[in-house]
């Protein structure tokens, strides 16, 4: 079996400031953020419970009416249906979203899998 690190898989632009990558199959998933000060806030909600860890930079992360403060190390439970964003001050957020089952809006990140690891199945 082949590991990989998170420079090795691709990523994608969400939007100005904010870029992500994936790991996982469709039972779990890994997404690593990367956020950027003065990227645009994206207040949002969804169906699913999840889990977030922040890698390092620092900021506040916004959960229903609470601004959290969060640094490396910073674990945070995000309720399903419970508005969330995440907002860096004056550094990168590498922050790392664990979802199961994986979220299928994200599955198209799992892509580079399926050529780089010859054990991965979709």
């Amino acid at each position: 079996m082949r590991a990989t690190t998170w420079n090795d898989i691709p990523d994608e632009l969400v939007r100005p400031g904010v870029r992500r990558r994936a790991f996982g199959t469709d039972a779990c998933m890994l997404v690593m953020n990367e956020c950027t000060p003065g990227m645009q806030l994206s207040p949002h909600e969804h169906d699913f419970d999840q889990l977030a860890l922040i890698i390092e930079g620092h900021g506040l992360y916004h959960v229903a009416d609470i601004a959290y403060e969060i640094g490396a190390g910073s674990v945070l439970l995000i309720p399903k249906h419970t508005a969330h964003y995440i907002e860096p001050i004056d550094e990168t957020i590498q922050n790392l979203d664990v979802f199961a089952p994986a979220r299928e809006d994200y599955l198209h990140l799992l892509t580079w899998m399926q050529d780089a690891l010859p054990h991965f199945k979709a």
